[in-house]
């Protein structure tokens, strides 16, 4: 066990600490703010404050944890070692900057409540991001540093006892489209074949027919392949359905339609589904909680996993929406423009809600990589930046999680590429 002394113990100071000692890096701890009972201790202890009080492990603290609500910070990124770091702190202090003053600002998102220029669709850009600016978001900082604490921690105490994790990949796979031609209702049907005659795209008029007559697979359909690739290698996916009301913004199949009720099933049977939300599920619960409802009736147990890909991520009020509904994990965390660690880190945690001050029940699972990058880098540059990302991950033994569509590995995709990015990720021979 390790007892920390803090003049005061703040939500912040809770948060931050059990995420680093005790979910990353597998350490019991224990606060105090009594100063006898600090010093009385005779096992590893660790004092986080103005000065050091002993022979503890010493860091000395910024204010960002013992303040509420956000404010425009100076930050001084430096480097430290083979990594970078920010909160620099003096040689006093056992560690060169404040880790976790550093975590929390990456983890709860402060930079995303700042101020910002949004993209066109909206969103929070990566290149607003200081890991971007600062050229370090392709690292996981936070358990680069949990880890690197830990090895200077252990000099000084070297029986406190650490638990390793281990390194897992996992894959979601977002459907927004389950069927590109198939029961979409007549009038969408017509207008789409009347396009393709139009653009003269004949091989998709005879696919397009093809499928309405049953002499072929709807080319989205590729849930079954899949599937097998799940079976046969045991890999981890995770499948998000979209099942919002038809919109300009939301375009799937309806969700009473049976095809489509038939290959979520079929799909709950070997893996794990949840809600790909759809654009008015960002903001109204009323929506999101239909949606739900709806996967719910389909899969016969309740909605775990959320996932909101191309939207605006409205922090804090969207996981807010989620909690409430009682839906624990969401795996919204990432860029889909570029590929890299948006939080800062490789492992799931507990979000914090700045606005409340509050840690929440809902666990955030960053994903490092996207398949809408793809078409804005070489090949060979997007197996670097996977490769390299892997390997960091790997070294933190971390949790690897990349996004595919399903309309990725349809034979109107470069699905050889995909598949090939696929088995890359997973270490599929």
């Amino acid at each position: 066990m390790l007892l920390i002394y803090t003049q005061k113990v703040t939500p912040r100071i809770i948060y931050v600490f059990k995420h680093l000692c005790t979910h990353i890096l597998g350490i019991p701890i224990k606060f105090t703010s009594k100063i006898e009972e600090f010093i009385a201790h005779d096992g590893a202890k660790l004092s986080y404050g103005r000065q050091a009080l002993g022979n503890e492990f010493f860091i000395q603290k910024v204010d960002l944890l013992m303040e509420q609500g956000f404010s425009e910070l100076e930050i001084k990124v430096q480097p430290w070692d083979d990594t970078v770091c920010f909160f620099p702190l003096p040689e006093a202090s056992d560690l060169p900057f404040d880790i976790f003053a550093a975590s929390f600002y990456l983890l709860s998102r402060y930079e995303e409540y700042l101020p910002h220029v949004k993209d066109e669709d909206g969103r929070f850009p990566a290149a607003e991001s200081l890991a971007y600016q600062e050229s370090f978001l392709h690292k996981p900082v936070v358990d680069i540093w949990a880890f690197k604490f830990r090895d200077i921690f252990l000099d000084r105490f070297p029986n406190l006892k650490f638990s390793d994790r281990k390194y897992r990949v996992g894959t979601i796979v977002e459907s927004n489209h389950t069927f590109i031609f198939k029961n979409k209702g007549f009038l969408r049907s017509f207008i789409g074949l009347w396009f393709d005659l139009f653009k003269l795209n004949l091989g998709k008029v005879v696919d397009r027919l093809q499928v309405w007559v049953r002499l072929k697979k709807d080319p989205h359909d590729i849930f079954e392949d899949l599937i097998n690739l799940i079976k046969e290698h045991k890999i981890f996916m995770l499948f998000m359905f979209q099942l919002s009301d038809f919109s300009i913004h939301d375009r799937n199949i309806s969700h009473n339609r049976i095809p489509h009720r038939a290959v979520i099933k079929s799909v709950a049977d070997y893996a794990k589904v949840g809600l790909l939300m759809g654009y008015y599920a960002m903001d109204e619960v009323k929506s999101l909680r239909k949606e739900k409802l709806r996967l719910e009736e389909i899969i016969h147990s309740p909605v775990e996993h959320a996932m909101n890909s191309q939207y605006n991520l409205r922090l804090p009020d969207q996981y807010n929406n989620l909690t409430e509904l009682e839906i624990h994990n969401d795996h919204s965390m990432g860029y889909p423009d570029n590929p890299g660690f948006r939080a800062g880190t490789c492992s799931p945690y507990l979000f914090y809600d700045i606005n409340m001050e509050v840690t929440t029940p809902l666990r955030v699972h960053p994903y490092a990589f996207h398949s809408k990058v793809v078409d804005k880098m070489t090949k060979t540059k997007l197996r670097e930046d996977i490769s390299r990302m892997l390997l960091e991950v790997k070294e933190v033994r971390g949790m690897f999680r990349a996004v595919f569509s399903n309309h990725d590995f349809s034979d109107y995709a470069d699905n050889k590429l995909y598949y090939s990015l696929l088995k890359q990720i997973h270490e599929i021979d």
